[in-house]
């Protein structure tokens, strides 16, 4: 199936975000520069890219309009979210940070009572629940997580690997929180694209700072910085953005082969696992972590499938 072939594409161009991150903190660079770079470039590609497909004046008034609520939950969506990310990537490496990174799907369940809301004819406001039915098997993704934490604590400090698991965790909870904050705010009036695109030029001012605070403590960025941070901004920020909203338009009216798409960002951890043992010749898990591994990949499919199921049972209703 087609739309499978884009959604694999996309899981494959999201994963070099790990494994670039790993390769940029080997060769010295500071994850100061690594996250700030990395949205520096995105703007000006975002800016042709939604330019060309819509435009940009509809984001633009947008901004104007609410300033800061765009500032605020574009901070924490992306900047409270990518920060901590290549910060643990000098700690871990990029197989285990995008494994744990997973646990995304797990606090999405979480954040979806603070943030969800629908109201009604009369005025009334419905919020979001947790989706219980879900918790199960996001559950089993957690401990899949544990399991290759526990693995490589072994071979770490206790601080070394608090330094690795706390951020990505902060991050997996900001990410959803921020996004779907600004998914309510704009309602149906941008894309997709658009929001992104919104959002990144209003974590610019977040993005200053941490690159300030790269010139303090570690001086500029390294010529290999600039290239690899704009490979990212290309692969991760662009071209598996446009392919994983590609692939999801082809069967947005067909809620199995939807599901079937989200499933495959699962490939995301085994992408990121074969390309720094390809790249950097990282040693894949073994024992715990192995079983670790299969049982975070067994519970994002399980994760994916039942809320394909839910999907459609809403639909059929």
């Amino acid at each position: 199936m087609k739309s499978v072939g884009y959604g694999v594409a996309a899981a494959f161009f999201f994963a070099v975000t790990f494994v670039a991150n790993a390769w940029m903190d080997e060769a010295g660079g500071h994850w100061a520069w690594s996250a700030s770079l990395r949205f520096f470039w995105m703007v000006p590609l975002l800016y042709v890219l939604v330019r060309w497909r819509t435009g940009v004046e509809r984001v633009h008034a947008s901004l104007r309009e609410r300033p800061l609520v765009w500032l605020v939950w574009s901070t924490v969506g992306f900047g409270l979210f990518y920060a901590p990310l290549t910060f643990a990537a000098g700690y871990a490496p990029g197989w285990l940070v995008a494994s744990t990174w997973q646990l995304t799907i797990f606090a999405g369940l979480f954040v979806a009572p603070f943030v969800d809301r629908t109201v009604r004819a009369d005025g009334t406001v419905v919020r979001g629940t947790v989706a219980w039915r879900s918790v199960g098997w996001s559950t089993v993704i957690v401990v899949g997580v544990v399991l290759l934490q526990w693995s490589y604590a072994s071979d770490v400090s206790f601080a070394v690997l608090c330094a690795s698991v706390l951020p990505v965790a902060f991050a997996a909870f900001a990410y959803p929180l921020g996004n779907r904050m600004m998914m309510r705010e704009t309602g149906e009036t941008l894309s997709a694209l658009e929001r992104v695109y919104g959002m990144t030029c209003m974590s610019l001012p977040f993005w200053f700072v941490i690159a300030l605070y790269g010139v303090a403590v570690a001086g500029g960025p390294s010529a290999g910085q600039w290239s690899q941070t704009f490979v990212v901004a290309l692969s991760s920020g662009v071209l598996a953005t446009v392919l994983f909203f590609h692939a999801t338009s082809l069967v947005r009216h067909d809620a199995s082969k939807l599901g079937a798409i989200e499933a495959t960002q699962s490939l995301e951890v085994v992408f990121a696992l074969g390309g720094e043992m390809v790249v950097l010749g990282a040693a894949a898990p073994t024992g715990l972590g192995m079983v670790g591994l299969v049982v975070l990949l067994c519970g994002m499919l399980a994760h994916r499938m039942m809320s394909t199921t839910e999907r459609t049972r809403r639909n059929e209703a």
